[in-house]
């Protein structure tokens, strides 16, 4: 049973803390609304998304202000519409502009699900989907892309990671006016998950029901809070009780939140993803919690190893917190949306081939990593297929959303404001990977694929 008590000892963590659910999520399924005619299949899904999610706004800021928690986003996400591409024909960026419409009509922050799933090869309405996403996303303003490109059971698909490398610079190019902001709503994943509720990633997979709540829970400031409140002399096992014990309290909250919102809209609770996401904000910094544990600057020597162990115990604490954990759950390290982060990367003491070994043993990857302008193609979607196969082989969910800076380069910055934040144009190692993503074809899945 969820009491006054649990939130009471929170009050502190979110007046000082920078505690806050980031977001409620409703994930809706669209696979009713398929139809054969385009324009008939938009206005399905513009009346089954409205009639569903008219009320998410008001009851998130009403829980708001019946338990004094800060809810930053409210959002949506859909059945990945390639999938009605498949039925419908036609030019997918109606589906796009569609969207758009019912999340501006109903007063969400975003809306995800103009992706694909194409980890094995390309189906129905995939291609059609992955080459209208630069258009979709310049002629859109809520509206969240993504593309899964490969998994532990499946492999790569080196084709589409050829495809989107171009698609991610196309996607920068054609949003130049505004800070190239399209690419920092599209992210390439392996082993996605379906049921992640944090944009730009959200998408309601084809095995959820028709429709769902799931909570997205932050609060690197609490975390970051209580280990200041540590001796220097304690020990790393100290260290993790204390992360562990603050992630039970932060996932409580949401297990309040996600419980309160179910009943409100009489929708099921589905998930609390534990990701600790930062924001911009000073004191809302994963970065800054891994230099609490011990560190000069994020990005020194010692940086995957703390921030394993934080990853980990996020985990066991919102664990026993509650029965329904899912989505990513673990420590974002988004470089934009990071104030320690955003430190690391001036400096100099943060590269990206750090933050890729980071990735390694934290939730998802490459995360708004601003690149110069002139990064060629191939490069980026050798960076994709270096995220991909970190995520294939460890049997994790991995992803890459870097943002090529037009006419931008090394040193200079890009700032895209509010949650999505700012930073510097980082370096990019350009030799060539130009034979073998020219190659295509599919890297094989791992072994460990046929351990059923």
């Amino acid at each position: 049973m969820i009491n006054m008590t649990d939130i009471l000892e929170t009050i502190k963590m979110i007046q000082e803390d920078n505690l806050d659910i980031r977001t409620i999520t409703m994930g809706i399924s669209l696979l009713d609304c398929a139809d054969s005619s385009i324009d008939a299949s938009c206005q399905k899904i513009y009346d089954k998304i409205y009639r569903l999610a008219k009320d998410l706004v008001k009851v998130g800021e009403s829980i708001e202000k019946k338990y004094s928690v800060p809810i930053v986003n409210k959002r949506i996400s859909v059945t990945p519409i390639s999938m009605l591409v498949a039925s419908s024909g036609g030019d997918p960026v109606k589906y796009a502009k569609t969207l758009d419409k019912v999340a501006r009509d109903i007063g969400v922050n975003f809306i995800g699900g103009y992706s694909a799933l194409v980890q094995k090869g390309f189906s129905a309405g995939d291609l059609e989907l992955i080459k209208s996403i630069p258009r979709a996303l310049s002629e859109t303003d809520f509206v969240c892309s993504s593309v899964n490109i490969g998994s532990t059971k499946a492999g790569i698909n080196m084709d589409a990671v050829k495809i989107m490398g171009d698609i991610v610079y196309d996607t920068a190019e054609i949003t130049k006016s505004k800070q190239c902001i399209g690419s920092a709503k599209l992210v390439v994943f392996c082993n996605a998950p379906e049921d992640n509720p944090f944009m730009a990633g959200a998408f309601h997979g084809p095995g959820e029901p028709d429709c769902i709540i799931n909570i997205g829970v932050s609060g690197p400031g609490v975390v970051r809070s209580a280990l200041s409140k540590l001796d220097n002399t304690d020990d790393l096992q100290k260290v993790s009780d204390t992360i562990k014990k603050t992630a039970f309290k932060i996932t409580r909250v949401g297990q309040l939140v996600g419980e309160e919102a179910s009943k409100a809209l009489g929708v099921p609770f589905g998930i609390i993803d534990l990701s600790l996401a930062p924001t911009p904000a000073i004191g809302d910094s994963v970065a800054h919690i891994l230099e609490e544990i011990g560190l000069e600057q994020v990005g020194a020597c010692g940086t995957t190893a703390a921030l394993a162990m934080l990853n980990d115990a996020v985990k066991k604490g919102g664990v026993m917190a509650s029965s329904n954990v899912g989505g990513l759950s673990g420590a974002f390290i988004p470089v934009s949306e990071d104030a320690g982060m955003i430190a690391g990367a001036r400096s100099g003491s943060l590269s990206i081939e750090k933050l890729e070994a980071m990735t390694a043993v934290c939730s998802v990857g490459l995360d708004m990593i601003i690149i110069p302008g002139d990064t060629p193609r191939e490069v980026i979607s050798a960076m994709i297929a270096d995220e991909a196969a970190i995520g294939m082989i460890n049997s994790k969910t991995t992803a890459v959303r870097v943002i090529p800076a037009i006419g931008l380069k090394e040193g200079d910055e890009l700032n895209f404001g509010g949650l999505l934040g700012y930073g510097p144009v980082m370096k990019v190692n350009t030799m060539s990977p130009l034979k073998m993503i020219s190659r295509g074809g599919r890297i094989p899945a791992p072994i460990q694929s046929l351990k059923n």
